[in-house]
């Protein structure tokens, strides 16, 4: 478990895939992130989450005026989240604004559904950063925060993420979770008033899928795309 940064009021932590934030399911004796962070640090408050399946930089408040600060900056979209995720196929597109209005927790699945009835409003802007002959990787940049937004909005734009069965992706063994990574996020330090950016590297298992999609071998000139 990497800690990112860690003061008297805010905590960043990389987190690992795999681990949720809160427990998951019934089994309340299985670790989960906040547990594991309080045996070591004490109580904290929870200002955001990033799914079991996610990675990356994820912020906690150590105190509850900062988790009132932290929560209003989210609340106001003054904190500024970059996704890194890999693309199924190729967009035809370098840029994309996606603005489809999502509902959680539908059917057996619970997954997110594009509902332009009762779905609340939501927007992701993505950009093309490399493509591949099979996929292309992408920045995901939420301006809202829904359960699966990132995942839900690119399967809605027909590309879904590499290895997120959950939402139509083809099998694969490339990766074996949903490829998406918080890369950075900025905040204003509560106490400090001073805007910081924390960034946690892309891990292993996503640089592979990566490789393994053709490397640099593969790359495909983003010029002959329009935006």
């Amino acid at each position: 478990m990497q800690i990112i940064h860690r003061d008297d009021h805010i905590l960043v932590i990389n987190k690992p895939s795999g681990i949720p934030v809160l427990p998951d399911g019934w089994d309340k004796d299985a670790p989960y992130l906040v547990k594991m962070l309080e045996k070591e640090h004490g109580k904290i408050w929870i200002v955001h989450r990033l799914d079991k399946v996610t990675s990356g930089v994820i912020i906690f408040a150590l105190d509850k005026e900062t988790h009132r600060s932290l929560n209003t900056q989210f609340e106001n979209r003054e904190a500024n989240k970059i996704y890194h995720a890999i693309m199924e196929g190729q967009p035809n597109w370098n840029e994309k604004i996606t603005k489809f209005p999502l509902r959680a927790n539908v059917g057996k699945k619970h997954r997110t559904a594009v509902d332009d009835k009762n779905g609340k409003p939501s927007e992701t802007r993505f950009r093309v950063l490399k493509r591949y002959l099979s996929g292309a990787l992408v920045e995901a940049r939420p301006m809202t925060g829904r359960t699966h937004q990132i995942r839900v909005h690119a399967y809605a734009l027909g590309h879904p993420l590499l290895g997120d069965i959950l939402y139509d992706a083809d099998e694969t063994g490339l990766i074996s979770r949903p490829a998406l990574h918080a890369y950075s996020l900025t905040i204003t330090h509560p106490a400090t008033n001073e805007r910081m950016t924390f960034k946690a590297e892309r891990p292993q298992d996503f640089e592979t899928a990566l490789e393994q999609l053709g490397g640099g071998n593969d790359f495909v000139d983003m010029v002959s795309f329009a935006r």
